[in-house]
């Protein structure tokens, strides 16, 4: 139980991890290797097959769960529907756009 316990709060700090500091590309790097090293991990504890399995989903679930937190948290203010209906660039648009009065 500690071990998955421990699988688990890896993978939630990993995925938090790389919410903070990565885009969502870098999730395609950090799934397969949590998996492979969850993996391993409970297969050197003796844990079976079918056993393993709901345990790697649930850190993988973990995971981006985090990641998606971190990154809500990064982008708090900058997430928002008023910005893209008011006609105003937000805080990354542009603000001159060569041939936008042709």
């Amino acid at each position: 139980m500690t071990t998955v316990l421990l699988l688990l709060l890896a993978s939630a700090i990993t995925g938090l991890a790389t919410g903070l500091f990565f885009r969502v590309w870098a999730l395609l790097l950090v799934s397969p290797v949590t998996a492979i090293l969850a993996a391993t991990v409970l297969q050197t504890s003796s844990f079976g097959f079918w056993t393993g399995v709901p345990i790697v989903v649930g850190c993988l679930i973990a995971g981006q769960v985090a990641y998606l937190a971190a990154t809500l948290y990064v982008h708090r203010g900058e997430l928002s529907v008023q910005d893209e209906t008011d006609g105003e660039p937000g805080k990354h648009g542009q603000r001159h756009v060569k041939g936008e009065d042709e």
